[in-house]
């Protein structure tokens, strides 16, 4: 667990669902520990083959291994362990800016549900840009969210929630959507990548 010299500030679960994720996970795991603010790591790792749960502890995080892989199940048993006020799900080929957990603390102590980050690809597509637009005009709008923006949640939104239900695809907006409901939900800024 990183934890900065104000250790009385709430802590943010870090949890990354993983699967062969060895050649983006460094770069990820490297840009959220630029982050300040205090958080745990926890990697969820569905039997990877290629050296994902060394690599992850090589680095300080927590490791739960268990064979499953699939995402919704992965974040359930990472949260179920989770220790942390604030539940971030971190896809292992995102980026955070190093600001990004201080944001999300900052939005968790405002009352939100919970939220995401604007999102951008490290891509000179007109077309990838565009899509992010989108995505990001619907999450202002609806404050429905995918995965790949970092959703978070305050832990007992989470849990009111029941977690992430059992689906294989659109698990994230199932989520986002469900967590609307209980209350004010934010998108927030810098995008991560």
């Amino acid at each position: 667990m990183k934890t900065p010299a104000d250790a009385s500030s709430q802590i943010i679960s870090v949890i990354v669902p993983a699967w062969n994720e060895a050649r983006t996970l460094p770069a990820t795991l490297a840009a959220l520990a630029e982050n300040r603010a205090a958080y745990e790591l926890i990697v969820t790792d569905g039997g990877s083959l290629d050296g994902t749960a060394d690599l992850a502890r090589q680095q300080g995080a927590r490791v739960l291994s268990g064979g499953l892989r699939q995402r919704a199940a992965q974040m359930n048993a990472g949260a179920l362990r989770a220790r942390g006020d604030v539940f971030l799900f971190l896809h292992a080929d995102t980026l955070l800016a190093p600001t990004a957990l201080d944001s999300v603390r900052a939005a968790a102590a405002r009352g939100v549900a919970g939220g995401a980050f604007a999102r951008r690809y490290a891509s000179p597509s007109a077309w990838l840009a565009a899509t992010c637009s989108l995505a990001n005009w619907r999450g202002r709008l609806s404050g429905w969210f995918l995965g790949d923006q970092a959703i978070f949640a305050r832990r007992e939104v989470f849990e009111r929630l029941g977690g992430f239900r059992d689906l294989d695809l659109f698990e994230d907006l199932d989520f986002a959507r469900r967590m609307r409901r209980l209350g004010p939900t934010v998108l927030l800024q810098p995008a991560v990548v």
